[in-house]
């Protein structure tokens, strides 16, 4: 008897130890945080020592922080130091000669002026003065009752991308009225920055999240990484999918940056030929799938083209979404209605019962 359960207790000790070795030897999941573009930070890395992943994530918190100080279309770097965004915003309006930028400038102007063409203006980085007067070049915001003549002015003073000259490493304008404010294209393009330095490091699993626009790197162990989808007026998810490598998701919403007032919401997304904030959509969801090289990347398309998507009415969607390629997209419109590709319908898993009530699934308009 007492042979048997000492033969019970060494199996029973050698498997806990063999869990404990598998435990141990599990590829860990390094998760930190940061507060950058005016946004929550996420970055998760799997299967590398804590170490080297701590080190990873913060060389990618010090770019952020670096791009964030060079994009900035309002806040200056110090008292007395301007971003470079800001020192080409006084440049444009001085009509000064040009002004020498950096590469990275040159890069990101010369995607977004393509952007901007692809979407026909609606993604137009050069509204700042329009997105200034409606109070959202600021960290709070607050209800702003604004003059209609004014926005009528800056509407027909017509800025554009189309402005901008970029030539021997300088930019100039051709147009005063041109303020550029990147707060569409930013979090993207850090988004492919830093999944370029992670494969660079041959880290192999990652996930970033820049504010709701997310990339993944790989998967989480032996499955695909999952993300929600945000509720427009409740702090919960009403779906989500797994996101495999190399592809993004991005979501522009009503409901972050956004004020009140005689009981109608203005958000920050504004229509800029009318430069009235858009009143007609909740949100805009686009999943992307990994790009071409030299083309835009995944990250910036999922800040980009949900823009567009969102401004227009709910009769032009689909065709702006086909006009900048997107296949995996849905909608949430003012009576909270949902319209959804059938492509993008079949990545979803739905969490809330009665937004999935009303959603409506529709083919992709080929352009």
């Amino acid at each position: 008897m007492r042979k048997g359960l000492s033969t019970v207790l060494t199996v029973a000790i050698c498997c806990i130890a063999i869990l404990g070795f598998i435990v141990y030897h599990k590829p860990p999941l390094y998760h930190s945080q940061s507060y950058v573009f005016g946004t929550l930070v996420d970055i998760s890395i799997y299967g590398e020592p804590e170490d080297r992943a701590k080190t990873l994530s913060n060389e990618i918190l010090q770019d952020f922080q670096h791009l964030h100080h060079q994009l900035h279309a309002w806040k200056p770097v110090s008292d007395n130091q301007v971003s470079e965004l800001g020192a080409l915003n006084l440049a444009f309006a001085s009509q000064s000669k040009p002004l020498n930028i950096s590469p990275l400038m040159i890069e990101v102007l010369q995607d977004a002026k393509k952007l901007s063409k692809q979407s026909n203006g609606l993604f137009n980085p050069t509204i700042g003065h329009l997105i200034g007067t409606w109070g959202f070049q600021a960290d709070e915001f607050a209800a702003t009752s604004v003059d209609d003549k004014k926005i009528s002015a800056l509407v027909s003073a017509n800025p554009s991308m189309d402005d901008i000259v970029v030539t021997n490493n300088s930019a100039y304008s051709t147009n005063s009225s041109v303020k550029l404010d990147l707060g569409g294209y930013a979090k993207g393009y850090a988004l492919d920055r830093a999944v370029r330095y992670l494969r660079k490091q041959h880290v192999k699993h990652a996930l970033i999240n820049i504010g709701g626009n997310i990339i993944a790197l790989g998967q989480h162990g032996d499955k695909p990484w999952r993300v929600g989808i945000q509720h427009p007026r409740k702090p919960s998810a009403i779906a989500t999918l797994d996101l495999l490598d190399g592809w993004a998701i991005g979501t522009s919403g009503d409901y972050q940056r956004y004020f009140m007032l005689d009981g109608k919401r203005y958000c920050h997304i504004i229509d800029p030929r009318t430069g009235y904030p858009v009143q007609h959509t909740q949100a805009v969801t686009v999943l992307i799938p990994p790009q071409a090289p030299y083309h835009s990347q995944a990250g910036v398309l999922s800040d980009v083209a949900s823009k567009p998507i969102f401004i227009e009415p709910t009769e032009s969607k689909s065709k702006i979404a086909a006009t900048m390629g997107m296949n995996h997209f849905m909608v949430i419109n003012q009576s909270s209605q949902v319209f959804v590709t059938k492509e993008m319908q079949n990545k979803l898993t739905w969490l809330d019962q009665d937004f999935k009530k009303h959603v409506y699934v529709q083919t992709t308009t080929q352009h």
